[in-house]
């Protein structure tokens, strides 16, 4: 029975490790210069598909701020609220990466290529945009 107990409390938490591996979940978003805080963003998946939206913004100037450099349907719509990040699936061949889609930076109205990486045991995820070659990554930390 004790052998049992064992193996079913390694199962759980094995479950609930393998859980936090995912990108889903509620995000802060951290500045390119790694220290500010600029908005939470919860990451959802619907078959498969991860797409992000803005929940929170912690700059009260920019509560009300809309993306009007935006050159779809998100154009002069408030970024509290938008999706931001579309269309990311898990790589078939590495499934700690989360690849595809696109994320959008409401500042200037840009979308880029985007790549996710759940690390440190799913507390922080990297969080690359690029075009070509040329990237930059921003490290989120789970809130939820």
């Amino acid at each position: 029975m004790f052998r049992f107990i064992i193996a079913l409390s390694i199962s759980i938490l094995s479950a609930s490790a393998m859980a936090q591996m995912t990108p889903v979940g509620l995000w802060k978003t951290i500045d390119d210069d790694g220290k500010t805080e600029k908005s939470l963003v919860r990451i959802t998946e619907k078959g498969g598909v991860l797409s992000g939206v803005v929940e929170k913004i912690f700059d009260a100037a920019k509560q009300d701020s809309k993306c009007d450099q935006c050159s779809d349907e998100r154009k002069d719509k408030l970024v509290l609220g938008m999706t931001i990040i579309r269309n990311v699936r898990q790589d078939a061949d590495d499934k700690g990466l989360w690849i595809g889609g696109e994320i959008l930076d409401p500042n200037n109205g840009k979308t880029y290529k985007t790549r996710l990486k759940p690390v440190e045991g799913g507390k922080t995820l990297e969080m690359r945009g690029y075009i070509g070659f040329l990237y930059r990554t921003q490290v989120w930390h789970r809130v939820e």
